[in-house]
């Protein structure tokens, strides 16, 4: 039996695949239709609940690192580091009594990441943001200036005063390739107002979602230098929920929920034929 999970952080969710040994199959395809909303369970993404030592293919194990993150997005691409799957990923463990304590160094393709459960909050240190050039999206013709931020994967974060709600993010923002050559995520941030921005994120190999983990903080990086500052602690207003972030001279850590909704198992056929 091919057994899953269902999980979401602030409803960017995921299907988790419970695989400590790396047995599992998992084609592009097969991740493709399990993400698929109609034919499949319906996620943002795929990950799979590996020991680093049994991954395969990737970086090599770090020494005390037992688990590794191993996340596809929902094209079945790979992707380097998912914030909210982090928590997610966290929370299962938690479940299946794989929890070491309340702390726990993660392997993923963006690093290792300290991840600290408390209660109905997991917080993940997700190491600094590297700022880099600054460049523009496009939405509908309009271009939205925006500057590249590194948080183990590539984003491209917006600080615009445009109404955020009225954004079509139904297709990809144009962006420009020779900077991002394999993709970048994009978010539209509101300006700091306080303490809080609300944010828009367009994720490559998914579209829109309801949340992304590195997303929010990529957008609190480019928000506090847009307010001219490099430190703080901002809460972010994302469609599924709430997320805090702090950023510091040293590092940046992704405080919010994580949620389990459903254990089960794949039927053998939709198995062999997805």
């Amino acid at each position: 039996m091919v057994r899953f999970s269902k999980g979401h952080g602030t409803e960017n969710d995921f299907v988790l695949l419970p695989d400590p040994d790396g047995e599992l199959d998992l084609t592009p395809a097969r991740v493709a239709a399990l993400c698929d909303r109609r034919r499949g369970l319906g996620a943002d993404g795929v990950l799979r609940v590996v020991r680093w030592d049994a991954l395969g293919d990737g970086p090599a194990p770090e020494p005390g690192v037992e688990w590794f993150m191993d996340y596809r997005n929902a094209d079945g691409s790979i992707a380097e580091m998912c914030g909210n799957g982090v928590r997610v990923y966290a929370r299962y463990l938690e479940h299946a009594g794989r929890l070491p304590g309340t702390e726990l160094r993660l392997g993923t393709r963006g690093g290792v990441r300290t991840v600290r459960v408390a209660g109905d909050e997991i917080s993940v240190d997700m190491g600094p943001a590297a700022v880099g050039e600054e460049s523009t999206a496009s939405v509908d013709g309009q271009a939205f200036a925006g500057v590249a931020v590194d948080v183990g994967n590539p984003h491209l974060a917006c600080v615009t005063d445009v109404a955020l709600e009225g954004l079509d993010l139904t297709i990809p923002p144009g962006h420009d390739p020779a900077l991002f050559p394999h993709g970048v995520n994009v978010e539209f941030v509101s300006p700091l107002e306080g303490d809080k921005v609300t944010m828009r994120v367009h994720e490559r190999g998914v579209g829109e979602t309801r949340s992304c983990g590195t997303g929010t903080v990529a957008a609190v990086v480019a928000a506090l230098r847009h307010a001219g500052r490099d430190t703080g602690t901002v809460t972010v207003q994302v469609p599924g929920g709430l997320l805090r972030v702090t950023a510091d001279a040293g590092t940046t850590v992704l405080h919010g929920p994580a949620v389990l909704v459903a254990h089960g198992e794949l039927t053998r056929s939709w198995w062999a034929q997805a």
